[in-house]
């Protein structure tokens, strides 16, 4: 059965919840904790009169309990309040930032991480214009200058990137990155090789190839995340827009990356690299 015949089915029990306030605002609320009464008056702005009907509704079907004058969640109460919560975060993020979305490839970001994009909804757009042509590149390399660690996967290069890079890695911060066919192609010229080859003996820095062009674009570090994006027609990388964050669950969305893109070490020379 899918989502569509479930909510046929059971769609009063799913509208029940949607088309109150009162209950959507109960269940967020001890989403985050449990709440006494007089709390959940306060939060939702609501008389014990209108509140008290609602609570034995969800009391009833076994979401919520009591224990010493505190409402709280029961185990399937969580994973409903849960889904709620994340489903207003998904639609909220994909609302805010709805130019970014639509005017990009999204389908450079992998399913389950597209499924959490939730997570990037404390997230600021910044853009090249004007007098501020080099915005994006300029914050991205001040994330480079303070991280204590990086993580990347990069669709272009410059010896911008690449100088700044070597000089974190020279300094012993720990660095990841993963390339894409077109850029490992690139690494293989100068002024790239020799940057890297001064490089190969430092325990701390990774590089890693995949045997396709990924359409996606991001630094991750210990304190902020950026995401870049191929334009909507996914053929030009966009390097005049980016997603920006310091927000902990963007950050940890963005390091999911690790997990599912993945790639072998580029040898020295490139010459027999292993490409994933």
């Amino acid at each position: 059965m899918n989502g569509f015949e479930i909510y046929k089915k059971r769609g009063d029990d799913v509208q029940a919840i949607y088309r109150s306030r009162l209950l959507t605002e109960i269940l967020l609320s001890l989403n985050e904790g449990s709440r006494k009464l007089s709390q959940l008056r306060e939060i939702t702005g609501s008389t014990s009169q209108a509140l008290i009907p609602k609570l034995r509704k969800i009391e009833a079907d076994h979401l919520i309990e009591t224990k010493e004058h505190e409402y709280f969640l029961t185990s399937a109460g969580k994973i409903v309040a849960s889904g709620i919560a994340d489903s207003f975060v998904t639609f909220w993020t994909i609302n805010k930032f709805k130019h970014f979305w639509l005017r990009h490839y999204l389908e450079g970001i992998p399913s389950p991480l597209l499924k959490e994009i939730g997570c990037l909804y404390e997230s600021e757009v910044l853009k090249d214009r004007g007098m501020k042509i080099l915005n994006v590149y300029n914050n991205q390399l001040k994330m480079i200058k303070e991280a204590d660690h990086i993580y990347g996967i990069s669709s272009v290069v410059t010896e911008g990137y690449a100088d700044a890079i070597s000089e974190r890695v020279k300094e012993g911060v720990p660095v990841e990155l993963i390339v894409p066919l077109h850029v490992a192609e690139e690494l293989k010229r100068s002024p790239y090789l020799e940057k890297i080859e001064a490089l190969k003996n430092y325990e701390n820095f990774k590089l890693m190839a995949m045997n396709e062009d990924i359409k996606v674009g991001l630094i991750v570090t210990d304190k902020r995340l950026s995401l870049n994006l191929y334009k909507k027609e996914g053929v030009e990388y966009d390097i005049s827009t980016g997603l920006f964050s310091s927000d902990s669950k963007a950050i940890e969305w963005e390091r999911g990356f690790s997990g599912i893109v993945k790639g072998r070490q580029i040898s020295q020379n490139f010459s027999d690299a292993e490409i994933c």
